[in-house]
């Protein structure tokens, strides 16, 4: 039941106050948990400028007029739970990389989730070196907003076949600041005709 309807139940009498206090109290109790999860988001870029800044195995090239990446606001909205849609068959695909080289990756599934623009519909990966889940993906900001060749991010298994993906850490590839790294680039299947408005944006050198 909505806040105001409860509201409605106790000016009629159907409803006590104290059923007011418990919603304002869950109410402040969700509104904490979101700003705590805005200002962890701010906290882990933050580090992530300094480590670009100061530290000898960033990708910048030119560390002393480095300001910082830009990003697009945290949005819990970008934040989701989803159902990893698995595959038949653990297939093999060779990916292309920035610099024309080949890598390989397994294929587990699709997961698919919705935002203001629609549906999307993407596939999960895994690179035979490691156990990681890989989400490659280009969206309708690659090129203009963020980096044309597409971003990255690694979504969390929670087990029992659950993913959290949380477009708010998706980030651009090494290459995307220096011509010197090799970033698999994301296949067509994970071209998305709709917009990511979240995670970090394109740099600008």
């Amino acid at each position: 039941m909505g806040i105001l309807a409860s509201i409605k139940n106790i000016l009629t009498g159907q409803e006590k106050p104290e059923r007011v206090r418990q919603i304002n109290s869950d109410s402040d109790q969700e509104k904490s948990s979101e700003l705590s999860y805005i200002a962890g988001i701010q906290e882990q870029r933050r580090m992530k400028d300094h480590f670009f800044r100061t530290d000898p195995h960033s990708p910048i090239e030119d560390r002393v007029n480095f300001e910082g990446l830009e990003y697009y606001d945290p949005n819990p909205d970008y934040r989701y739970t989803l159902t990893l849609q698995s595959a038949e068959t653990r297939e093999e695909l060779t990916f292309q990389t920035s610099t024309g080289d080949e890598q390989i990756y397994y294929r587990l599934g699709t997961i698919e989730f919705e935002v203001e623009e629609g549906v999307g519909k993407l596939a999960i990966y895994q690179s035979p070196h490691h156990g990681g889940l890989f989400l490659p993906f280009r969206d309708a900001t690659s090129g203009n907003e963020t980096y044309g060749a597409g971003r990255y991010l690694e979504p969390h298994d929670l087990g029992g076949g659950e993913l959290l993906v949380d477009f708010n850490l998706c980030y651009s590839p090494f290459c995307a600041y220096s011509d010197a790294y090799s970033c698999p680039l994301p296949p067509f299947e994970n071209h998305l005709k709709i917009a990511i408005h979240a995670g970090e944006k394109a740099f600008k050198k």
